[in-house]
């Protein structure tokens, strides 16, 4: 069955509808349409509507995908087994492991109401007080999540925390070499370096992977409503997350808004005030944080370079993808810097 001329790429409505209407009959009441949603630069995600209801999809990138990198069972698993936790996640309601409805695996998810927020301008309008309070209920959520029982929550077999910072750093290098088009000698630098400067983990706990504000939807009241993008959650290192999440701060509005610029907003707390607090909810406390840090700069060099590739190869969906090459030397610099080797 042909797609029709409303489709967004990567979506065939008339076959999707077809399966809802089989596994979810009755839910979808009117003609199904989709948008996608802008923002994302690894996974598509649409927002889907009838005219009534509203719903959310989730599928891998087109061309291009790297083995583990876009794992639709594992968003979905960890966000079902989150669901009546403290970490607010969108309700989970179907999971597709197959190929012949979209050529890829997809979920699809309750819509959540609240907004992502990206732009500095736009936070800076709820004005200082309140984007402080935000800034607080990110890492106040981050620690929650740090906090939850693997086990409890169906999650014990979740991952492999023993070696986790090594494989880690050898997936990303891995990722990195699959994607690779050109020569990165201060990013091959700064992995060497995290490679022979590897510290001790702290006790395991759920890692997010992608923490950051532009991954949380937050509603009218400053609360957040949902904490999204977990394809590359697992058990590990918790401070892989505070580390990334600093690392963001530290850069964000890099690279003409790649790194969205929200957090530069009036009010919302410094890194150090962000790692403080952090370590007052949990009682971690973030040595070797150096390190996090440079390895945050090494994996998302590693995933702009895979954005890169498909960009080149013409197989990126939306706006702001042809800057993604300019990335990773910013992103190998700041690690070499924080490491004090730049």
């Amino acid at each position: 069955m042909p797609p029709t001329p409303a489709d967004p790429p990567g979506l065939d409505l008339a076959r999707l509808r077809a399966h809802l209407d089989r596994e979810l009959p009755g839910t979808v009441r009117g003609p199904l349409r989709a948008e996608l949603i802008e923002g994302g630069r690894s996974n598509l995600t649409y927002a889907l509507t009838d005219g009534t209801g509203r719903w959310v999809l989730r599928r891998p990138p087109l061309g291009h995908v790297l083995a583990t990198a876009h794992d639709m069972g594992r968003e979905h698993r960890v966000m079902s087994a989150l669901r009546d936790s403290e970490v607010p996640v969108p309700g989970m309601l179907l999971i597709d492991h197959g190929t012949e409805v979209l050529g890829a695996p997809w979920y699809l998810m309750e819509h959540v109401t609240g907004v992502a927020h990206r732009d500095r301008k736009t936070l800076a309008g709820l004005g200082e007080q309140r984007t402080a309070t935000l800034g607080r209920r990110l890492v106040e959520t981050l620690a929650a999540l740090h906090r939850i029982d693997p086990a409890a929550v169906g999650l014990g077999d979740f991952g492999r925390p023993e070696g986790y910072l090594e494989r880690q750093l050898r997936r990303w290098s891995t990722q990195l070499e699959k994607s690779r088009s050109r020569d990165l000698p201060e990013l091959d630098r700064l992995h060497a370096l995290l490679a022979e400067r590897l510290p001790a983990s702290p006790a395991p706990a759920l890692v997010h992977g992608d923490y950051r504000l532009d991954n949380v939807l937050v509603d009218d009241a400053d609360a957040i409503t949902a904490v999204l993008d977990w394809e590359m959650s697992t058990l590990g290192d918790p401070l892989t997350d505070i580390g990334l999440l600093v690392m963001y701060t530290e850069l964000a509005g890099v690279g003409g808004g790649i790194i969205p610029d929200a957090m530069t907003a009036p009010g919302f707390p410094a890194a150090d005030g962000i790692v403080s607090y952090y370590a007052e909810l949990t009682g971690r406390q973030a040595a070797d944080l150096d390190w996090y840090v440079a390895f945050a700069s090494f994996k998302l060099a590693a995933v702009a370079e895979g954005i890169h590739y498909r960009f080149q190869q013409g197989r990126t969906l939306g706006a702001g993808f042809e800057r993604a090459g300019e990335m990773a030397p910013i992103l190998a610099r700041h690690g070499l810097t924080t490491l004090k080797e730049g």
